[in-house]
């Protein structure tokens, strides 16, 4: 490999080396712009300080795409040994044994794995050192079809609504994909099975205030032409995509981090932002310290008990 091959980047103690820094990551058509891994370094390079404090301290799975987003792909839980030994790492326990997560901690980290193709950083909703109890809960609105964003808007609309009823602070993000997720902070002090539970209540409610329009079933052949709520990801060892990561999708669209009244833009969809524009998102500060008040679910337990359906 040339010298031109390579681009070192310097990131506080630590210089990444960035190989083949002109590589189509994600190719052009159809509308879709081209970028490079280039690119995919200068956006996490930029987007780092809003970036990091949703990753610090939270295993991750890793989702590489070596080729770009039209080659296989591949999903890494395991640190490789060949990792540099700066690079954080957790081992947390599964069943038969334990895995050895990478943990993003700093901005090195964060390009380094850009380096390697780790186009999206799918994270825990628990943090190092207290894996059993999630800091975030997580409602993934997910529709029937990719053309119907006018039920994940309602779906939203109405979740937030009764989150504001059971006095719950949320925040809600594009996913990049197909939907969007609504976050719930949490204190810490409830295991995974009691946050999976309640969240699957908060889910029964809503379906049952509109059984045409909302589903937690959790076979699609079950779910028609209705939009899934979906709550699986509030277990052990679930991960969702991160604040500010990449999607693997033409374009380079990013899960990305939106302010309530957002929801009445007309241009809004699940890929509204991408590498081009989610770093100018960012610098809005659309969760102005919502994740910060974190909270007890038992008060919001009370009044969920009262609103569900005897």
């Amino acid at each position: 490999m040339t010298r031109d091959d390579v681009r070192t980047v310097r990131a506080g103690k630590h210089t990444v080396a960035v190989h083949r820094p002109d590589k189509v990551l994600f190719p052009g058509g159809d509308g879709a712009k081209e970028y490079t891994k280039g690119d995919l370094v200068d956006y996490y390079r930029s987007v780092a300080p809003f970036m990091l404090p949703h990753l610090r301290g939270r295993p991750l799975m890793l989702e590489r795409h070596p080729d770009g987003v039209t080659g296989p792909r591949f999903m890494q839980k395991n640190t490789p040994d060949s990792y540099p030994e700066w690079i954080g790492r957790v081992e947390v326990p599964k069943e038969g044994g334990t895995v050895c997560h990478t943990v993003c901690d700093d901005t090195a980290t964060l390009l380094y794995l850009a380096d390697q193709a780790s186009l999206t950083l799918h994270r825990w909703l628990s943090r190092a050192g207290s894996v059993e109890r999630p800091d975030r809960m997580v409602f993934d609105l997910d529709p029937a079809g990719d053309d119907e964003f006018a039920a994940v808007h309602e779906a939203a609309r109405l979740l937030g609504e009764l989150l504001d009823e059971l006095k719950l602070p949320s925040a809600l993000m594009t996913t990049g994909s197909r939907g969007l997720h609504v976050i719930v902070p949490l204190n810490g002090r409830h295991d995974f099975d009691e946050v999976r539970e309640f969240a699957k209540d908060v889910a029964d409610t809503l379906v049952a205030d509109h059984p045409d329009r909302f589903t937690t079933a959790a076979r699609k052949k079950d779910r028609g032409d209705r939009l899934y709520l979906d709550v699986q990801r509030n277990a052990y060892a679930q991960t969702a995509v991160a604040p500010f990561t990449v999607r693997a999708k033409p374009g380079a669209p990013v899960a990305t981090p939106m302010a309530w009244d957002q929801l009445d833009d007309p241009d809004l969809d699940a890929r509204r932002w991408t590498i081009a524009d989610a770093v100018e998102q960012a610098r809005t500060n659309p969760w102005a310290g919502v994740m910060a008040k974190g909270r007890a679910l038992g008060p919001a337990r009370r009044r969920l008990n009262a609103l569900m359906p005897s």
